[in-house]
């Protein structure tokens, strides 16, 4: 993924008007609590670091340094315009998230260039997946050749050790022609070499529940994005900080962990009232709430 993702994100199909949010994905005010005392065990979570776009490529250590005194364990990259490992070798970067106490389990990439060398960069460094972050289609066919490739890039994925997997955004929730996309991607994929990011804002934000999807197929859904979503707007890009939107993680976080989903990553694009880092320091807070089994 390059630093273009925001004009994706704004330019993509997928958003009705009068934007229908699931019911029984978030509430307005009814949401369950998450926990409040210390005693709670908290699971590992991660960031995907365009949360921290504009931060980020200034000063990647230092940024990195900070991420990681606010408890995150695990990393999500993207390839912004150092790549990857933003202006570090592979092994420099994973040796300095080590150093941190982090792991660095995936990265959003452009899969239509050098993509064997990236998966064998990955793999060299003990990363897990390497995600498509976008997939958008004109037709059915197009969705279908999409999950072609994408089963072409799982065997690549496969011979390197490591894993493919797919990013959404509220487009393959969205029918085409009377059909969930998505259900062409999970259908048309093989479960041996393609695995699924769940966005679960996307989700939301095209009226679906995570939840259901998630159990529709247990265990493709392997990573998520966790991210709130505020209330009141029908804009499409409408993120905020954990906890207060109206997206009730403290009851759908439990529910897709237990259908198979492994990975919880904290991402954010806008910060109203606040600023990317605290916004990652609040996020992390929250995350640290949630009573994860």
């Amino acid at each position: 993924m390059t630093l273009k993702r925001r004009n994706f994100l704004k330019t993509a199909g997928g958003f009705a008007a009068g934007l229908a949010i699931a019911p029984y994905a978030c509430s307005s005010g009814n949401k369950t609590e998450v926990a409040s005392t210390d005693s709670v065990v908290t699971k590992p979570f991660g960031l995907q670091l365009y949360s921290l776009r504009d931060d980020f490529p200034k000063d990647p250590k230092g940024v990195l340094a900070k991420v990681a005194s606010y408890g995150y364990k695990q990393i999500e990259s993207y390839e912004g315009p150092d790549g990857m490992f933003w202006g570090m070798t592979n092994k420099e970067f994973k040796a300095y998230i080590d150093e941190l106490g982090m792991n660095v389990v995936a990265s959003h990439c452009d899969i239509d260039k050098d993509f064997e060398r990236k998966a064998a960069e990955a793999a060299e460094i003990g990363m897990k997946y390497l995600i498509c972050p976008w997939r958008s289609q004109e037709t059915l066919d197009g969705y279908k050749q999409a999950a072609a490739d994408f089963n072409a890039k799982g065997e690549t994925c496969k011979s390197n050790g490591i894993r493919f997997a797919y990013h959404n955004h509220a487009y393959s929730f969205t029918k085409l022609e009377g059909i969930y996309p998505q259900d062409i991607f999970m259908n048309e994929t093989d479960p041996n070499l393609v695995d699924f990011e769940m966005d679960m804002y996307w989700v939301v934000t095209a009226g679906e529940d995570p939840v259901a999807w998630c159990k529709k197929q247990p265990g493709r859904y392997k990573l998520g994005h966790v991210k709130d979503r505020m209330a009141n707007t029908e804009e499409r890009e409408a993120t905020c900080t954990l906890g207060t939107g109206i997206i009730d993680y403290a009851s759908i976080a439990p529910a897709v962990k237990e259908a198979g989903m492994e990975y919880l990553i904290v991402e954010q694009e806008r910060y109203d009232g606040t600023t990317p880092l605290k916004s990652v320091e609040d996020n992390a807070e929250f995350m640290k709430k949630l009573n994860l089994k």
